[in-house]
C-alpha cells in the first residue's frame, strides 16, 4: 500500500472505488453509505460547519450515538482542516463530566451532537450549577438535527505535520489527556496496519468496537477504508444486547476481518453456551485481531473450540498490541500462523531480570500470549527503570519509537515530558519481554485498570469512593488484576478498615453503589485491609495488594462473604419475582439485589444488566427487552409487566 500525505488524500482516492460502509443498528436495521456518498455527505456537512464560522485548526467535539453521523462528521472535519475530537456518549455522571472537562481544555472547541443529547447536557449543567459550561454549550454547539443542507464546503489540503485529530483515550476523567495525532502519524500507522494484516480490497471487515475507541476508529474504519475494503460497523450497544448477532452477521456478510478484546469473546460465549447458533458459516474469516486489553489464552481457546464446528479456523486468532500514544498499532502477530504463549513463574517478573519458565500445571505458573513483532515504521525496545536497553529474555519497560508515535499531548507540556525518555522514546507504561523475536506483555508499570476494553485510572475511582462519609483518599485503593481463574480483569477496591465485620458489610455496599452509579463500573470485590502498603515517599503500592490477591491472601475472606451473602438471602414469596431474583444473583457477583431495588442504582454495570435481561429472555422468550428496564426498573415491577 502506498503512503499517503494526508487523510484527505485517502478519502479522495476511496471515493472513486465501488465500495461501501454498512451500519448495523439491529437485526433488521441497517443502512449503507458508499465511499462516494461519504465524500459528498462530508463535503456538504463541511459547508454547514464553515457557515457556522468554523475554520481550519478549530476543534469539533463529535458526541453522537449514531455511527453513520459520526463517520460523516469526522470526515467533514478532516476535509476542512478542522480537528475532530471523538467523545463517547456514556450513561454515567463521570462521562458527562469528562466531556465538560474536555470542552474546557479545548481552545476553540465546538460541540456537534443531537438536539436531545444537548438538552440533557444543559439540564445536567443546570443541576450541577455549572454556569460556565451552560454558556459554552449555548454559544458553541452545532445541532446535527438543524444543520443546513445543499451547501458545498471548501476542502483544505492539510500539512502532513498538522494535527489531524485529538484522541482522548479512555483513562482519567478528572484530567483527560488528549493525544494529538498528525496526518503523518495516521497515514504511517494505517499503511502499517494494512500491510501487517495482509488486507486486500476484496476483503470484508466487521467490527462492533466503538468508533470513539482507537481500535474501532483507526483499525476498523480508517484503515479498512484506506485498503479499499467493504466494511460493516455494528453498533456496540447492539453487540452488548445481542452478542450472537456478531457471528450471524459475520456469516451473512462472508466477513474476512474481525476484531475483539477479551471481554467480547467472554460476553459472546456466555450466551452461546446457553443458546447456541445454527446455520452459520465462518469459513471466510481470515483474521480476528485480539487486542485492547490483556489477552487470555484460555478464553481464546474456548472461543476457537466453540466455533470450530462452523468452520472457524484456529489460525485466524491474531494477538496484537498498541496504544493511543502510538496512534494504535505497535505489534502484529503473523497472519495465518497459530498464536502461541509463554508459561512463566508469576513471581519472577521483576524489571531487569529474566523470566523463569514453568509447567502449565504448576501453581505458580501464569501464561502470556505473544503479540507479534513491530509493525512497519515502528521500533520497540525493553529497558530497565533507567531507560537502559535490556537483552532479549529480560523483563522490562516497553518503549516505542517511529513514525506513528504521537507528537504530544494537547496543551500538556508536563504530561508530554513524562511520556518520553531523554532520547525521545515513548514510554508505553507497559512491561514485557522479547521472546523469539516477539513481544510478550507481562503487566503494566502504570496503574491503569482495564474493564471491558476501556481504561480507567485508579485515582479517579478512589476519588469517587472518598466521597463516602468516613472514607478519604489514602484509605481507599482501586486496582485491576487478571487472576488465573478470570478471563478478564477484575476490579478490586481495598479499604483501610479496622472495625467489626458488620460495619464493613455496609461500607462495601456503599462503595459498590457509588462506583456503579457515578462511573458505570461493577466492582468484583471490596476487601478490608489493616494496612495499605506505601513507598517511603508515601506512594500507594497497588501492585502489592494485587499480588496478595492473586496469591490467595484474601481468599478466606471472599469465601466467607459469599457464604454469608448466600445464607442471608431471603427470597420473595412471589414465584416470578423469586425466579428473577435468583437470575440477578447469578450475575451481580457480591451484590444482593432485592425485589424493590432500582436496578440502575444498585451498582451493577450496563453489561451486567444486559446479561440479566438475556437470561430472563432465555427462560421467557420475547417477554422482556433491555429497554423495558427503563419503565420497570425493579424486579417486582418487571415481574408484573411480564405477567401482563
Amino acid at each position: 500500500m502506498k503512503l499517503y500525505d494526508s487523510m484527505t488524500h485517502i478519502l479522495q482516492d476511496a471515493r472513486d472505488q465501488q465500495r461501501e460502509i454498512r451500519f448495523i443498528d439491529g437485526d433488521k436495521d441497517e443502512s449503507v453509505l458508499t465511499f462516494a456518498a461519504l465524500w459528498d455527505r462530508a463535503v456538504t456537512l463541511l459547508g454547514a460547519l464553515q457557515e457556522h464560522g468554523m475554520q481550519a485548526g478549530d476543534e469539533l467535539v463529535i458526541f453522537t450515538r449514531s455511527n453513520k453521523e459520526f463517520v460523516i462528521a469526522f470526515w467533514a472535519a478532516i476535509l476542512g482542516g478542522i480537528v475532530p475530537v471523538p467523545v463517547a456518549v456514556g450513561i454515567s455522571e463521570e462521562h458527562r463530566f469528562k466531556l465538560f472537562r474536555i470542552l474546557r481544555q479545548l481552545e476553540r472547541g465546538t460541540l456537534f451532537s443531537e438536539t436531545e443529547l444537548v438538552e440533557r447536557l444543559l439540564e445536567f449543567a443546570d443541576a450541577n450549577e455549572l454556569t460556565e459550561i451552560r454558556t459554552r454549550l449555548e454559544d458553541r454547539t452545532i445541532s446535527m438535527n438543524k444543520v443546513s443542507t445543499g451547501l458545498t464546503g471548501n476542502v483544505v489540503l492539510a500539512d502532513p505535520d498538522k494535527t489531524a485529530f485529538i484522541q482522548y483515550s479512555s483513562g482519567s476523567t478528572s484530567d483527560p489527556k488528549g493525544v494529538c495525532l498528525t496526518h503523518r502519524n495516521l497515514t504511517a500507522n494505517i499503511r502499517a496496519i494494512v500491510e501487517a494484516g495482509h488486507w486486500q480490497a476484496d476483503d470484508q471487515s466487521l467490527s462492533w468496537m466503538p468508533l470513539t475507541h482507537d481500535m474501532g476508529l483507526i483499525g476498523y474504519h480508517l484503515s479498512v477504508l484506506a485498503a479499499g475494503m467493504n466494511h460493516a460497523v455494528m453498533d456496540t450497544g447492539v453487540f452488548v444486547r445481542r452478542p450472537l448477532l456478531w457471528m450471524e452477521k459475520a456469516s451473512e456478510l462472508n466477513a474476512t476481518q474481525l476484531c475483539s478484546p477479551n471481554f467480547g469473546y467472554k460476553h459472546f460465549l456466555k450466551l452461546f453456551e446457553r443458546k447456541g447458533l445454527e446455520g452459520i458459516d465462518l469459513s471466510s474469516v481470515k483474521l480476528i485481531l485480539n487486542g485492547a486489553e490483556p489477552i487470555s489464552w484460555e478464553l481464546c481457546e474456548s472461543f476457537l473450540n466453540a466455533l470450530a464446528q462452523f468452520g472457524l479456523k484456529r489460525n485466524v486468532m491474531c494477538p496484537v498490541y498498541g496504544l493511543a500514544e502510538a496512534t494504535v498499532a505497535v505489534t502484529f502477530s503473523e497472519p495465518g500462523q497459530d498464536y502461541s504463549r509463554i508459561i512463566v513463574d508469576r513471581h519472577a517478573l521483576k524489571i531487569g531480570e529474566p523470566f523463569v519458565e514453568k509447567e502449565a500445571d504448576d501453581q505458580d505458573a501464569v501464561s502470556f500470549v505473544k503479540v507479534g513483532r513491530a509493525v512497519r515504521d515502528c521500533r520497540i525496545r525493553v529497558t530497565d527503570d533507567n531507560d537502559q536497553l535490556l537483552e532479549d529474555g529480560m523483563v522490562g519497560n516497553i518503549q516505542i519509537d517511529g513514525a506513528s508515535v504521537a507528537a504530544g499531548l494537547y496543551n500538556d507540556i508536563e504530561g508530554e515530558a513524562a511520556l518520553f525518555s531523554d532520547d525521545e522514546w515513548l514510554r508505553s507504561g507497559d512491561c514485557g519481554v522479547i521472546v523469539d523475536g516477539e513481544l510478550v506483555i507481562t503487566g503494566r508499570s502504570k496503574d491503569i485498570i482495564i474493564v471491558n476494553g476501556q481504561n480507567y485510572y485508579p485515582h479517579d475511582i478512589e476519588d469517587v469512593v472518598a466521597r463516602i462519609e468516613g472514607l478519604e483518599l489514602g484509605k481507599v485503593v482501586a486496582c485491576g488484576v487478571s487472576s488465573s481463574g478470570s478471563h478478564t480483569e477484575e476490579l478490586l477496591v481495598f479499604v483501610l478498615f479496622r472495625s467489626d465485620a458488620d460495619s464493613f458489610r455496609q461500607t462495601a455496599i456503599e462503595v459498590t453503589d457509588i462506583i456503579g452509579k457515578q462511573m458505570g463500573l461493577q466492582v468484583d470485590h471490596v476487601i478490608p485491609v489493616q494496612r495499605i502498603p506505601k513507598t517511603t515517599s508515601g506512594k500507594i503500592q497497588r501492585a502489592h495488594l494485587a499480588r496478595d490477591y492473586c496469591n490467595g491472601d484474601f481468599a478466606d475472606y471472599i469465601t466467607s462473604m459469599a457464604g454469608e451473602n448466600g445464607s442471608e438471602v431471603d427470597l420473595d414469596d412471589d414465584k416470578l419475582v423469586r425466579e428473577i431474583e435468583l437470575i440477578c444473583s447469578d450475575f451481580s457477583k457480591e451484590h444482593r439485589i432485592g425485589p424493590d431495588d432500582n436496578l440502575f442504582e444498585v451498582g451493577v454495570s450496563s453489561l451486567t444488566l444486559t446479561e440479566i435481561v438475556l437470561a430472563i429472555d432465555e427462560r421467557y422468550p420475547g417477554k422482556v427487552d433491555i429497554s423495558d428496564l427503563f419503565d420497570y426498573p425493579t424486579i417486582r415491577e418487571l415481574a408484573r409487566f411480564m405477567e401482563r
